[in-house]
């Protein structure tokens, strides 16, 4: 009865207790379910730095809607998304116009980008909105962020379901894909939209800097496990939803921020994979030493 009464106090009580603990809770698994399979993605395309590019490129966007309209939910994720999306374009125009490849083009200007967005911030609000936009705060998330996360959720999902194979033609045989007479950038595009409005997302929950991490942390490791497209799929988005619970569950018992603690639980997932996943050091180190024996 007592590890009974423990679990519950432990476990279940903040959430069936306290209405905040619950919307964080809602926010976080729907943005696990959408974010992370767009990581695998991203990992699937040697594309992952992208989205750290990415969400740091969405800061200016998100600076000047609050410098417009203050903390609105609807006037940042606004911006963000047409940041993120200019960002992409201008990464793309340097890059076809000049000898630079797109890695190295992204860098330049989501260092800039990211830059510019602290000195909006910094110079128009006060250093509690700066650490609120750059760190988010999952146990701050109101209904009508709710509504915002849990309908992006939504829409990738249907859109990534519709968008499937194509992205897989495109990731793994453009050339096929481009002579069956479909336009490989419109899926670049269509999935790099994907991208931008999750990391839009997530920057209520957990700002702009984190936003990514449970993005890319579950898909490195879901690849760790398995070989195939669908389980590194279903693997990551449970390993986000996993790491999400937790988080919240500690950063309610610990007092501590609880951004950086999910990202912090999505690490330990990450950590555990690199020993014990068939990946992994231990499968590969046993499996020398009985081919040697």
């Amino acid at each position: 009865m007592a590890v009974m009464n423990w679990l519950w106090d432990t476990g279940f009580a903040p959430f069936a207790e306290f209405a905040f603990m619950r919307r964080a809770l809602v926010a976080t698994l729907a943005l696990s379910l959408s974010a992370a399979p767009l990581g695998v993605f991203l990992t699937l395309r040697r594309m992952s730095l992208l989205g750290d590019a990415l969400s740091h490129a969405v800061l200016p966007g998100v600076a000047i809607g609050f410098m417009v309209s203050g903390l609105s939910l609807t006037a940042m994720a606004m911006g963000g998304v047409v940041a993120g999306m200019l960002v992409a374009a201008i990464a793309g125009l340097v890059t076809r116009f000049t000898t630079l490849k797109e890695d190295a083009s992204l860098a330049a200007i989501y260092l800039v980008a990211l830059a510019l967005g602290v000195t909006l911030i910094s110079g128009h609000g006060t250093q509690l909105d700066l650490l609120h936009i750059l760190f988010g705060s999952a146990l701050g998330v109101d209904q009508a962020g709710l509504l915002m996360v849990a309908g992006v959720a939504s829409v990738s999902l249907i859109v990534l379901a519709a968008l499937y194979r194509g992205l897989v033609l495109e990731s793994f045989d453009p050339v096929f894909l481009a002579a069956a007479g479909r336009r490989g950038w419109l899926w670049q595009q269509g999935f790099l939209m994907l991208v931008v409005i999750n990391l839009v997302a997530g920057f209520q929950t957990l700002g702009t800097l984190m936003a990514v991490g449970l993005m890319m942390l579950p898909a490195v490791s879901a690849k760790l496990w398995h070989d195939t497209l669908p389980a590194q799929l279903l693997n990551a988005s449970a390993q986000a939803m996993l790491a999400s619970g937790a988080g919240l569950l500690l950063s309610y018992h610990l007092d501590t921020p609880s951004g950086p603690t999910i990202i912090g639980c999505a690490g330990f997932l990450y950590a555990a994979s690199l020993l014990l996943a068939p990946g992994g050091w231990l499968p590969r180190v046993w499996g020398k030493t009985h081919r040697v024996a």
